[in-house]
């Protein structure tokens, strides 16, 4: 090709090339610079994107997870509140058929102690009747067993047993009550053993209310971990692309003024002319 050519501009046509480059580049620093993101769609850079992807996917779904794990430690930790409650109303029942087994009390004396006792009873039917936290409840007859997600794909789960603390459960009957020191004094043995059974029961839902806190803990942290991992893989350093924002922006100008300088070029031939 001709060094000198009014049909051909080569000088042009490279600084034009390279003008649109360095635009480019400038486009695609000011959109991560907007957007945060080095890798913002499947186009930046597909496999980054791709992993970015499953990885919040697996992220969100832990939302899921955190949510089962409260739900359940919140019906557990209503359970040992009323657990709890029963073990209070039963110390109280152990005090009352003991003073009732004095055989030095009068009739009309243990007659009251015995209301009181029952009126304790009742309580305590009621207290694990009503222990319900979104229609669960694991302390009733034949009560609820919680089963919360423990990982994101849904295959492992955190178990709570639910444990019995109705009348029947800890082992009295919903007619329990004395009329003699005698009777007072078998129902004392009863109440006792229930004090035990249900002290052990209790600790047991405590120990299934911490479980379910740790995995939350676990949960909480896992979460975290994998959104640093997407934000490792996919945010852009705004500090580096406000340097090369800087740099193309000159370029981008010197650009400007080669391609003009390259524009003028052929305008010199006319000197020849003269």
């Amino acid at each position: 090709m001709p060094l000198n050519s009014v049909n051909t501009n080569s000088g042009a046509l490279v600084a034009l090339q390279n003008l649109n480059s360095t635009s480019r580049e400038l486009d695609t620093v000011q959109t991560r610079i907007n957007t945060g993101q080095k890798v913002a769609s499947a186009k930046d850079n597909g496999a980054i994107w791709a992993i970015a992807q499953n990885q919040r996917g697996t992220s969100q779904a832990l939302n899921a997870v955190k949510d089962s794990l409260q739900r359940g430690q919140s019906a557990v930790d209503v359970a040992i509140s009323a657990g709890e409650t029963i073990s209070d109303l039963l110390l109280k029942m152990k005090e009352k058929a003991l003073a009732a087994s004095d055989l030095t009390l009068d009739t009309a004396s243990r007659t009251a102690l015995n209301d009181e006792f029952k009126s304790l009873r009742d309580q305590i039917a009621k207290v694990a009747t009503n222990a319900d936290f979104n229609g669960a409840n694991l302390i009733k007859a034949s009560g609820t067993t919680i089963a919360a997600l423990a990982n994101a794909d849904g295959t492992s789960k955190i178990t709570v047993a639910a444990q019995d603390l109705s009348l029947t459960g800890i082992g009295l009957t919903a007619t329990a009550s004395f009329a003699t020191a005698t009777q007072a004094a078998t129902l004392l043995g009863t109440v006792s053993t229930a004090i035990t059974g249900s002290a052990s029961k209790i600790a047991k839902l405590g120990t299934g209310s911490k479980s379910l806190e740790s995995a939350f803990g676990f949960i909480s942290k896992l979460q975290d971990a994998l959104d640093i991992g997407v934000g490792n893989l996919v945010d852009a350093d705004l500090a580096k692309e406000s340097a090369r924002l800087q740099a193309l922006q000159t370029r981008q100008q010197l650009g400007i003024q080669a391609l003009s300088i390259a524009n003028s070029s052929s305008s010199a031939l006319l000197g020849l002319f003269r």
